[in-house]
């Protein structure tokens, strides 16, 4: 390939980056931007667990099937962990009253 070739798919790559790329403007007050992100990474948060809630749920349904007793320990260890991390942001408010 040609060092020309490269150099202008890199370009047109960047350029379409930067076209879809959106405008974020910063809020004014402080407190409004941590409580946002606070938001975020309690939403990621709870999908993390939701996603990890549904592998241990997999586990423990395939090992009914193949009857093994350490992958249906696991697949409630996992499940157990899941709804831990899904309700990670009720535990903190719990404990900080």
């Amino acid at each position: 390939m040609k060092k020309s070739n490269i150099i202008k798919k890199i370009y047109f790559g960047l350029v379409i980056l930067f076209n879809f790329t959106p405008v974020v403007f910063a809020e004014d007050d402080p407190i409004a931007v941590v409580n946002n992100l606070s938001e975020f990474i309690f939403t990621l948060t709870k999908g993390i667990g939701g996603i990890i809630l549904a592998y241990g749920t997999f586990q423990f349904g395939v090992s009914w099937t193949s009857h093994d007793s350490s992958q249906r320990i696991n697949g409630l260890l996992y499940m157990i962990g899941g709804i831990i991390i899904m309700c990670t942001k009720a535990i903190l408010n719990f404990i900080a009253g």
